[in-house]
């Protein structure tokens, strides 16, 4: 891995018991949705073609025997994975299941994660939870998988997959319709008539990538000011790509850029660039998602803006949804449960509740828990 030595992990993982036990959560607001669905759709298809239920998703009851559950994410390089994997240590703790958390190197490795993917079909985990790296590349493993009698469940990132058991993430076009209806607001708050915004949206390929361009491309196209999008850079999420591409993005079109919008690994380094360059006065940044270093420098005023959606919350319902699925407490589950968009700025910040998003200053990241652990 490039992110953290086999070492590192073991280090990390004996920390564990360093890390408090989380008894509960508040209920988290959620649409749940259910057929008719379009065949092969995204989260938001489902969103605009399923039977959508508006609710609050409580915490479930702790589970009656020790599951395994294994979890897929695409890499625990920024504080967003970081907060996913407090969520659902914390979860498994509460509920007292066993889960195991495997990384891919980021979202250029779909193959690493592909072979993952067939590791713990082999190993006939009772469930598995996804994170794809692509929008489609892992559906012919999650049908496999769902072959050999093992439900697999979704988070956060999306894909096209019929054979999942549950979705659940958030309104990926909603994360680029809210951002973008922050800075056509802020734009007319300023008296601008027109506003050229350069995109960072992450990877290539990736659901949630997609959803942030065509969210923020929706709300463009109807805005009561001419918006130009000048470039839309791709790129791994990973910090270092990011600067580049956030400086290339400056030297092509810094003279001329009202707004940077990026994703959580994107906006911190497109933030930098900006104060290297000394264009703080004129370019604002805001973010597709929240993170600690994000809210961080909204607090400062190096951001304007982030939207949110929550983590820790995601990884939490999930946990539960895995365990309520598994133990015949589900009845008719929805096809997706999408956690409700947040958006915090400067004027929201004081008051913001973080810790549905965010895992707490001393959390390190923890990558299997068994309730063997506690005897």
């Amino acid at each position: 891995m490039k992110a953290l030595a086999l070492g590192g992990m073991l280090a990390l993982a004996v920390a564990a018991a360093a890390n408090p036990v989380v008894k509960g959560f508040d209920p988290v607001v959620t649409f749940s949705i259910f057929p008719p669905l379009k065949p092969n759709g995204t989260a938001d298809d489902a969103l605009e073609t399923g039977n959508v239920k508006r609710g609050y998703f409580p915490m479930a009851e702790r589970a009656r025997k020790p599951w395994r559950i294994a979890y897929l994410f695409p890499h625990i390089k920024d504080p967003y994975w970081v907060g996913c994997n407090y969520g659902v240590i914390t979860e498994a703790q509460r509920l007292g299941v066993g889960v195991r958390i495997f990384i891919a190197d980021g979202y250029d490795d779909i193959k690493g994660q592909l072979r993952k993917m067939a590791e713990v079909t082999a190993d006939k985990y009772d469930a598995i939870v996804l994170s794809p790296i692509d929008l489609t590349a892992n559906n012919a493993s999650i049908a496999w998988a769902k072959s050999q009698g093992i439900p697999v469940f979704e988070l956060a990132n999306d894909s096209t997959s019929d054979d999942l058991a549950i979705k659940v993430t958030t309104s990926l076009k909603g994360m680029g319709v809210e951002a973008a209806r922050w800075m056509v607001h802020d734009a007319l708050r300023r008296g601008m008539k027109s506003i050229n915004v350069g995109l960072l949206p992450g990877p290539r390929g990736a659901g949630w990538v997609s959803g942030e361009v065509d969210g923020t491309r929706e709300v463009l196209r109807k805005a009561p000011i001419a918006v130009n999008i000048v470039d839309v850079k791709y790129g791994d999420s990973d910090r270092h790509v990011q600067g580049q591409l956030a400086r290339q993005l400056l030297r092509e079109h810094g003279q001329s850029l009202d707004y940077v919008i990026g994703c959580t690994g994107c906006a911190p380094p497109a933030s930098a660039e900006i104060r290297e360059a000394g264009l703080q006065k004129q370019v604002r940044v805001i973010a597709y998602d929240l993170t600690r270093e994000i809210a961080e420098l909204i607090r400062q005023g190096h951001i304007s803006a982030a939207v949110d959606t929550k983590a820790v919350s995601q990884a939490r319902v999930v946990t539960d949804a895995v365990v309520n699925y598994l133990e015949g407490r589900s009845g008719n589950s929805p096809h997706t449960i999408l956690i409700k968009l947040g958006l915090v700025d400067q004027s929201s910040y004081p008051d913001y509740r973080f810790d549905t998003t965010i895992a707490p200053d001393d959390f390190v990241p923890v990558f299997s828990y068994s309730p063997a652990d506690e005897k």
